[in-house]
């Protein structure tokens, strides 16, 4: 009888361990995670509007500001003597077309035996021209003032700084960005997902993922890649294509890109764009 259940303990003992190993190897062979994971967000590469000499710089690297905050001004002094030269222009136009709609008014009220249909006629054309080149110079001074209004180089959204590559003092070019802002309300994870994983990757499906430093988002799927490259098939100069021979015994499964929404995140944690985590899908709900 001791025989017995020494045997009987064995078979227990040796059955709880296959499926143990069954367990895990169905979660880490056939359930849908990855530790491939990647925090990402959108960053706003800040690049000044207008050129010039940069005199401020309010924020420092690393800086959480609000939409409308001032990162950079532009020395505004050529500006400001832009839109005084447009003003002075705009006001000598109006002064032209004036005297000249009033020098078409008075012509057109003579009688045809003083003036003749021509003059009347070039007199308008005339009131006409003046009329453009008012309307042409005040556009121009629109101009000016948005260059001027564009020295001042303003958050686009609420985040951090980073990335800061201007001082005072340095000569900014338009459209050279100098610092970039994280917006603070776009973090999102880019989970890689095996191929053969994803028939069981959903829309709407839960997830949990795990920072390397242990904390756990809560999320849900929001979409999944309809493409990747295929470094495999690349065009060649004729526009063919450039099929590499392959000679690997083992298919090594793709991995696609799926966006997953995050939907809690634990108090006083630090997120940044490229940290990396473990995806794991919890529940699958089907709403693709």
């Amino acid at each position: 009888m001791k025989r017995f259940f020494s045997l009987l303990a064995s078979l227990l003992v040796l059955a709880l361990a296959l499926w143990l190993a069954r367990e895990l190897w169905l979660r880490y062979m056939d359930s849908p995670w990855t530790r491939d994971g990647r925090v990402r967000a959108d960053i706003i590469n800040v690049a000044p509007d207008v050129g010039g000499v940069v005199v401020d710089v309010p924020v420092h690297d690393n800086q959480w500001v609000k939409k409308g905050d001032l990162l950079m001004q532009i020395d505004p002094d050529h500006y400001e003597l832009a839109v005084k030269q447009a003003q002075a222009l705009v006001a000598s136009r109006k002064a032209t077309w004036d005297m000249r709609k009033l020098n078409a008014s008075r012509r057109a009220d003579l009688d045809n035996l003083v003036i003749s249909s021509e003059s009347r006629d070039d007199a308008n054309n005339t009131a006409s021209a003046a009329l453009a080149d008012y309307q042409q110079a005040q556009a121009q001074l629109d101009g000016a003032q948005l260059n001027l209004q564009r020295t001042k180089v303003l958050a686009a959204v609420d985040g951090y700084v980073t990335n800061l590559n201007v001082h005072r003092g340095d000569y900014a070019k338009a459209g050279d960005a100098k610092m970039a802002v994280v917006d603070m309300n776009s973090f999102w994870v880019y989970g890689y997902f095996e191929e053969t994983k994803l028939p069981q990757v959903h829309v709407g499906d839960l997830a949990d993922m795990q920072l390397m430093s242990g904390e756990v988002l809560k999320g849900h799927v929001e979409s999944i890649s309809r493409g990747i490259y295929d470094r495999d098939n690349p065009q060649s100069r004729e526009l063919t294509a450039d099929v590499n021979p392959t000679f690997n015994w083992v298919r090594l499964a793709q991995r696609v890109p799926v966006r997953l929404h995050i939907d809690q995140v634990p108090d006083g944690l630090v997120l940044a764009a490229g940290m990396t985590c473990t995806v794991i899908i919890n529940k699958s709900v089907g709403l693709d």
